[in-house]
């Protein structure tokens, strides 16, 4: 049933419709002309915003359709696919380590790890070939250490791998780190867990790597330390490291938000939202409040950063990023108590933003106001992000299902296209395809 929000009149109404016809007009100004294949280099894919320009991406498949190929996975994950020229780039936990003495909380399932022995866990990268998903190569580390207990959500293998096309550098839930060229030779490795900090967090690490310029920056907000780590691509070397503070516990991926007057490192934390200069690591400004987690990525569009911000059906808000130190009083525009999704990220796509929660409500919202425009139910827990692309908007929960809507205030549904197999990575879309990992398998979605 379509829950419509308190309308305030037709001029409202008529202002979001026209933001979202204007955006979907440049949209499709943008994709004139002959398209060019687009790579999902990261978390989220281009920018970290979870938007493809890609066209012509499937909206239905099933059993017999546009499904161009499957294969099954040997360990388990919750990383992403990463797409980059002929290769899908994924990580994996092989072997789950015995039960802690808090087992009954983090149970040494299949696809959770705990403390204890470590000679029954490989952590895996491998690369598939884009064209029929064979393994072109892998790569294997030996868990090294403690093992950190984690959720029975997920494992070791939950932070994405991210590449600047000719280096891709893989990050577990250890700790230890490694980066390869893109024919799966070692570069440099390091174990951060032991270098710095023990990785040692409630639910197990879940931050995935980001890239700025030739730094690769790692968000470590854990109780033991919470820190900001800069290394050099080329070498692992430390570049520049920044305090938190004490007792930080968040699982989010930071954002680089470009900028004419100087690029920001938004990192979304327990304490607050804090924006960073990438090249240095000196902060810029922060704003928000504390709260019990924070997981998901913030988002960035028109010169404004929204996130979620915590447990359980928490608060989100949307800050411009124009001001200096402490701008909660100056630069938030809108604060919204309850309702904001607790893992999954926000969307924001042609001038709406979505989110999807754990008990399958869909609300589009007015990024300027923070008012929704439309809630209702779509079913399913939804712990992957969602993505869009071509007019459209993918929400994969856990039972494998992916609803696909038209973009726009309507949500309208064009199709629910099931798997059959429990999901809870967030899709990626390259190269005119949809790439799906579930429990079993990954996929393909797109012609043939």
């Amino acid at each position: 049933m379509l829950l419509r929000a308190d309308s305030r009149g037709f001029r409202r109404s008529w202002r979001i419709t026209a933001r979202y016809l204007v955006a979907s007009f440049g949209s499709l100004l943008m994709a004139t002309g002959p398209a060019a294949a687009q790579e999902w280099p990261q978390w989220r894919g281009p920018g970290g915003l979870g938007v493809s320009a890609e066209t012509g991406v499937a909206t239905r498949w099933g059993p017999g359709e546009n499904i161009a190929w499957r294969v099954p996975l040997e360990g388990l994950g919750t990383s992403t696919p990463v797409i980059w020229g002929d290769r899908i780039f994924l990580t994996s936990q092989l072997g789950t380590g015995p039960v802690d003495e808090r087992g009954a909380q983090f149970p040494g399932t299949r696809r959770a790890a705990s403390r204890g022995r470590t000679d029954r866990v490989t952590l895996l990268v491998q690369a598939f070939r884009r064209e029929d998903g064979r393994v072109d190569w892998e790569h294997r580390l030996t868990a090294e250490g403690r093992l950190p207990a984690v959720h029975r959500n997920h494992n070791l293998a939950t932070p994405s791998v991210v590449t600047d096309g000719d280096r891709l550098f893989a990050w577990f839930g250890t700790g230890q780190l490694v980066a390869l060229d893109l024919e799966g030779h070692e570069l440099w490795s390091r174990h951060i867990g032991q270098d710095y900090a023990p990785f040692d967090v409630l639910w197990g690490h879940g931050s995935s790597p980001q890239l700025y310029e030739d730094l690769l920056i790692l968000q470590c907000d854990h109780p033991a330390a919470a820190y900001l780590l800069a290394l050099d691509t080329a070498t692992g070397e430390e570049r520049w490291v920044v305090d938190r503070g004490p007792l930080l516990r968040a699982y989010s991926t930071p954002l680089v938000v470009p900028r004419d007057d100087g690029d920001q490192l938004i990192v979304n934390s327990s304490r607050w939202i804090d924006a960073y200069d990438p090249r240095t690591g000196q902060t810029r400004w922060w704003a928000g409040s504390t709260v019990e987690l924070a997981i998901a990525m913030p988002v960035y569009g028109d010169g404004v950063i929204y996130s979620t911000r915590g447990y359980s059906s928490g608060p989100s808000l949307s800050v411009d990023i124009g001001g200096s130190g402490d701008v909660n009083s100056t630069h938030v525009r809108w604060r919204r108590p309850t309702r904001a999704p607790y893992v999954s990220s926000l969307l924001l796509y042609r001038g709406l933003l979505y989110m999807a929660t754990e008990n399958g409500i869909l609300t589009i919202t007015d990024p300027d106001t923070g008012d929704p425009v439309t809630r209702t139910r779509l079913n399913g827990v939804y712990t992957a992000s969602p993505v869009a692309a071509d007019g459209h908007v993918y929400l994969l929960n856990e039972d494998g299902e992916t609803v696909v809507l038209e973009a726009g205030p309507d949500a309208r549904v064009v199709s629910r296209n099931a798997l059959g197999e429990r999901a809870l990575a967030s899709p990626a879309i390259a190269h005119g395809r949809i790439y799906i990992r579930t429990d079993q398998h990954l996929f393909a979605i797109g012609p043939e």
